[in-house]
């Protein structure tokens, strides 16, 4: 990136935030932090009121703003792969905001540009396992939760459990959206349980914005508590499982829904660990691979495939 194309980019990072630390610029751009002083102060130099506090990074004074940013083919291509993933993976109260947004974005375009897009918007799908409506319900929420956790807002939920499909009433406080497992999950602190929970979006049956805000220091961010699930290891058991390599390159993808930590090559075979909260759960996922697969340990996964290959045995024999 050449030195006009890289002051024109910073000058746009810091637009979209309040504020912007050198280091933060460093990074982005690979450059480094002397370099980042001389680019600020050429963009000062050049009529651009950049504020720089001592301690908290920069800034652009309030009620400045460049005319409508032209966006780069590359760049209007990705917005729209980013389309295309929003129109899979959320529901209807943040799909309409995206496909406002994009219409904006082709606003400013040039109109060979517009052209390109078009074309391009033909040419690309994603394709999900589960039907949208599956999880849309009448009243869809996830633009709702965004707002609450920007506001800091303590929500009331009425949840239904996968478990027994019953109906709790919660008071939570929103600290994030996760999503894994094909579903959207919020994160919060759940004062019914008195500790953070795990909400799939898609069980919340009805949602209630209170006026009541919370402290956004009291709890961790949404990366640190994820950390904190990955490092806590309580209530799982580890599992090693010798894979045929002919039968390693089907389990590659499905692997990571069943704890896979760590995988050691062989010459006809993959050792792979896994760590799980549930053996019967992971022999039933085990037993699509038979033939191609052996068991190390622990002993007691060895007896529960056993198990459910009687059960399965005595069910399919009446």
């Amino acid at each position: 990136m050449n030195r006009i194309d890289r002051l024109h980019a910073i000058l746009t990072h810091l637009q979209s935030k309040k504020r912007v630390t050198a280091q933060e610029i460093a990074n982005r751009f690979h450059i480094s932090l002397r370099t980042v002083y001389r680019d600020v102060k050429a963009l000062d130099e050049s009529g651009v009121p950049v504020i720089g506090e001592a301690g908290s990074g920069y800034s652009i004074m309030e009620g400045y703003r460049l005319p409508p940013v032209m966006f780069s083919p590359e760049e209007a291509n990705a917005l729209l792969l980013g389309g295309k993933l929003a129109e899979k993976m959320s529901d209807a109260s943040v799909q309409k905001h995206f496909e406002a947004a994009l219409y904006k974005i082709k606003a400013v375009m040039r109109s060979s540009d517009k052209d390109n897009l078009d074309h391009l918007t033909d040419h690309i799908a994603v394709m999900r396992y589960r039907p949208v409506q599956a999880e849309q319900g009448p009243d869809p929420h996830l633009a709702v939760l965004q707002r609450c956790i920007v506001e800091k807002r303590a929500i009331n939920i009425c949840y239904q459990s996968g478990k027994n499909d019953e109906e709790t009433h919660r008071i939570v406080e929103p600290i994030g959206l996760w999503y894994y497992s094909q579903y959207w999950h919020l994160i919060g602190w759940c004062r019914l349980r008195n500790n953070y929970r795990d909400f799939r979006v898609n069980r919340i049956q009805r949602l209630q914005t209170l006026d009541e805000r919370f402290l956004e220091a009291n709890h961790p961010t949404l990366k640190a508590y994820i950390e904190s699930l990955v490092r806590d290891t309580s209530g799982l058991q580890e599992v090693v499982i010798r894979v045929d390599a002919e039968v390693a390159r089907y389990i590659h993808e499905s692997r990571y829904f069943y704890g896979f930590v760590r995988e050691e090559k062989e010459a006809d075979f993959v050792r792979m660990v896994f760590l799980t909260s549930s053996l019967h759960y992971f022999g039933r996922w085990l037993l699509m691979f038979t033939g191609g697969v052996q068991v190390e340990s622990p002993v007691q996964l060895q007896e529960e495939l056993r198990r459910i290959i009687a059960l399965a045995q005595e069910q399919f024999s009446r």
